[in-house]
């Protein structure tokens, strides 16, 4: 097989053109294996989690609402949206749409403004499709149970062109915030700020669930619901581990502080439930290990693990309170029906870990993984350091990231909603509402139903028609 590789490339392409010296192999196949754990973490991570943490009736539109906006999303990107991330500059807050599907772009070397990347561009489209796709699907945690899966279907296609491209151009790409040299490793706020924000708001012009349903919500399948969860958990290992683009050391350091911090949450929000309510919540254990990744995600390589244990502690307990203490209390939480608490786990626990991250980043891995000297030092360092001004002033860029990612996408997420609502409704009708699955997609997850719950009233009359000669008996 080896021996006749070379007569099977396309014609005037030869071996040697095929593994050109900029390629390295080791950091080509590592992006590739990241950004494949960064998809399932989509899919089937969250298809499972979202398909299982809801109830019954709504476990079949739950998990197509995350499977579809994956596919949706990668046209989107290849098409126009993500040279609009990281193009050519159009605007100061977006690149110039373009098609990223060239042979001549897809196979030449990355090029980065600040240092070399040894890989194809291939690689890059790809694994910041797999980024894109996450936010929308994360987002929509917070409208299920309700949605109209029309309006879902316009409205991914226009957060990712109208929203999520300008966070990415903003604050990773050559952006106005540039200058600002906001530290986000990979992710807090281009990523889970926005899509616990938007989330968020989105709820808002949706509307509620059905009554019954806001009321009582179990989840429909919680072994599935912790096997979505362990998707999730690992694939962060390629969601933080691929973002210095290379097999290196800054690596290897993200993905042990992502599990560090990630654990030392779950176990301080589980530890939070049973002194509260007095009993061990699985589901309360899955939010903490959610939080816990979210809020590493924006230091994950630039801080010490020490300081992940802190992090940890602090996306365990801070969190847990605005969701179990302060979204109780508040008239104004309690009137956005957010299904799965996104802004909670997301939009909280991301601008939690960019201000930790500006507290907590280290200089040196600062230096190693920007190759520059232009952010940091954490505000940590900088006081031992005798750089203070120079702290307070990346904290500074730090709450100036966030509070732009979360204004954007207060507008623009009601301006596509609004939008929307002029051509198809938003929420889905009572009746429907009181159907769930059956009703929108003609389909159900299980055919076996719980104890003590009976079958919602199906749409459709499905009376069985039986042969004449059977009617008689």
């Amino acid at each position: 097989m080896a021996g006749n590789f070379s007569s099977s490339l396309p014609a005037g392409l030869s071996t040697d053109e095929a593994s050109p010296p900029w390629l390295n192999k080791a950091d080509s196949a590592w992006q590739l294996i990241a950004a494949t754990m960064v998809g399932l973490q989509s899919v089937p991570g969250l298809v499972i989690l979202y398909g299982s943490m809801v109830k019954k009736k709504w476990a079949v539109n739950s998990a197509f609402m995350a499977l579809y906006a994956f596919a949706a999303v990668l046209i989107c990107w290849v098409l126009w949206a993500h040279h609009m991330s990281f193009g050519n500059q159009m605007l100061p807050l977006l690149g110039k749409p373009d098609v990223s599907m060239a042979e001549k772009y897809l196979v030449t070397q990355f090029e980065h403004p600040s240092y070399e990347i040894y890989m194809p561009n291939a690689n890059f489209v790809f694994y910041e499709f797999a980024f894109a796709a996450i936010t929308v699907i994360l987002l929509a945690g917070s409208l299920l149970g309700r949605m109209n899966f029309y309006a879902w279907m316009l409205f991914v296609p226009l957060w990712v062109t109208l929203s999520y491209t300008v966070g990415a151009f903003s604050i990773w790409g050559p952006g106005f915030l540039d200058d600002f040299h906001v530290i986000d490793f990979s992710g807090g706020y281009v990523i889970h700020l926005s899509s616990g924000v938007a989330g968020f708001t989105a709820a808002y012009w949706v509307g509620p669930r059905h009554s019954q349903d806001r009321q009582h919500f179990p989840p429909n399948n919680i072994i599935h619901m912790l096997g979505g969860a362990g998707f999730l958990w690992l694939g962060w290992t390629g969601f933080n581990g691929g973002s210095p683009f290379a097999a290196g050391l800054i690596s290897s350091l993200a993905i042990l502080n992502t599990h560090i911090c990630t654990a030392t949450s779950l176990l301080v929000w589980l530890s939070l439930d049973m002194i509260v309510y007095k009993k061990s919540s699985v589901i309360g254990a899955v939010q903490g290990m959610i939080t816990g990744l979210v809020c590493i995600t924006p230091g994950a390589g630039i801080v010490e693990p020490w300081a992940a244990i802190l992090m940890g502690a602090m996306s365990g307990s801070i969190p847990w309170y605005t969701m179990m203490v302060l979204h109780k209390r508040s008239g104004f939480f309690q009137e956005v029906d957010d299904t799965l608490g996104v802004f909670h786990t997301h939009a909280v626990a991301g601008i939690l870990g960019g201000i930790l991250s500006g507290l907590f980043a280290k200089p040196d891995l600062l230096s190693m993984f920007y190759r520059s000297d232009n952010y940091g030092p954490g505000l940590f360092y900088s006081m031992s350091r005798d750089k203070i001004h120079a702290g307070l002033l990346q904290m500074m860029h730090q709450l100036i990231g966030a509070a732009f990612i979360a204004i954007w996408n207060v507008i623009v997420t009601s301006f596509i909603c609004i939008m929307i609502s002029r051509m198809v409704d938003l929420r889905m009708d009572e009746e429907d509402l009181e159907i769930g699955d059956d009703a929108v997609h003609g389909e159900e997850a299980y055919a076996l139903w719980g104890d003590g719950e009976r079958h919602p009233p199906l749409r459709f009359n499905m009376t069985p028609k039986f042969p004449s000669f059977c009617r008689k008996h």
